[in-house]
């Protein structure tokens, strides 16, 4: 009986471990954003892990901001950007296929993969985007359904208008993770000043990208 317990807690140690390298811990010249990566989106997910382990990610800004929108980064040509350069262009040299689904949605705090235009709808390798979101009427939801065949669930539809998101982007990006913890810090950055290309005009870096590791059991 003893050996089994044993047995048990292990296999609940790894497994809150693994779930825990799931979580990405993003340093911001404005704060700590942190967020949790979907398993049923395993390409994103691994593809964001390996960056993050590579410190790709480390000094590359924002550069893209947009008030209840979203904020956009990870082109690696904004690491030595000079004040006012066209930025959004740069990528790793491959897509991500698209893992498209319903159960993940552009909700406030969504995590989704920026793309150039492609039938595929396949991903960049590397650019990721928060979404920032503004609430969302049923009206809007009708006429999305209406004219795009995009339907929402009571639950969806209860989110967009008590949380907000950007509905208009269902179906058409890969969401694949959600921000758990510094929200607040992505409102602070949508709403910095910013050029006519959307760049702030102070630039946003993440001076800092990890997995985060640490875990407690209650």
């Amino acid at each position: 009986m003893k050996k089994f317990i044993v047995l048990v807690l292990c296999m609940v140690l790894v497994s809150v471990a693994f779930a825990q390298k799931k979580k990405i811990i993003l340093t911001t010249s404005y704060g700590k954003i942190e967020m949790v990566l979907y398993d049923k989106t395993p390409k994103h997910r691994d593809n964001m892990l390996k960056l993050v382990r590579q410190k790709f990610y480390d000094s590359i800004m924002f550069h893209r901001i947009i008030p209840a929108f979203v904020i956009q980064g990870g082109d690696p040509n904004s690491k030595h950007a000079k004040p006012g350069a066209m930025l959004g262009e740069g990528d790793v040299g491959y897509k991500i296929p698209a893992e498209i689904n319903d159960e993940y949605y552009h909700r406030r705090g969504a995590v989704g993969m920026a793309r150039e235009d492609n039938p595929e709808k396949a991903s960049s390798g590397c650019q990721f985007y928060i979404v920032v979101g503004k609430k969302i009427t049923d009206e809007t939801l009708d006429k999305l359904t209406k004219n795009n065949g995009r339907t929402f669930t009571k639950e969806q539809r209860d989110v967009y208008k008590t949380e907000g998101g950007t509905p208009h982007l269902d179906g058409r990006y890969t969401v694949f993770g959600m921000v758990i913890k510094g929200m607040d810090v992505v409102d602070t950055i949508s709403k910095l000043p910013r050029d006519a290309n959307d760049r702030p005009n102070q630039d946003v870096v993440m001076k800092r990208v990890r997995i985060k590791k640490k875990f407690w059991i209650f």
